[in-house]
């Protein structure tokens, strides 16, 4: 486990809030396309859990077992999507846990598509692309240039 993992809450929050979000500082490149995967990957995720929260709502009126289960799917997904843009604005602050709690989150990412493409049989390939996507995103995390970028940050507040 990386040594400078959050010890509170206000440790895994953004410095400087929402506001940096787009203020990339002197990090390398790999680590700039991989900020950026994850970022617009979390916001697209937000977009589609808000879409998929309407969609709950007219399952839940007509089939309301099945609405609330994926009710709370949904919840789960928006959930996720948030702590993914907040990893990853970690990660840009030099942070080696939040790299490593995205590298958790591919291979999460890679059993819901497995799951998925399962469900979708034949029907296309579930969440495939979008592992595929993360994958990229986290080998960037790990190539030496981006290492050395997060040795060169360790020990900085």
């Amino acid at each position: 486990m990386p040594a400078d993992r959050p010890r509170s809450f206000s440790d895994a929050l953004p410095a400087g809030g929402l506001s940096g979000m787009f203020k990339v500082t002197a990090m390398p490149t790999e680590l700039k396309v991989s900020y950026w995967i994850w970022l617009i990957g979390g916001l697209l995720g937000i977009l589609g859990g808000i879409i998929g929260l309407f969609g709950s709502f007219v399952i839940i009126a007509f089939a309301p077992p099945l609405g609330l289960l994926v009710f709370v799917l949904v919840l789960v997904a928006l959930v996720l999507a948030t702590a993914q843009i907040i990893l990853a604005m970690k990660m840009k602050e030099g942070r080696e846990w939040a790299r490593f709690a995205l590298t958790v989150l591919v291979g999460i990412s890679l059993v819901l598509a497995i799951v998925s493409a399962g469900v979708a049989a034949g029907r296309g390939g579930g969440g495939l692309p979008g592992f595929f996507i993360s994958l990229a995103a986290t080998v960037l995390m790990w190539l030496p240039n981006s290492q050395a970028w997060f040795v060169a940050h360790r020990g900085r507040i």
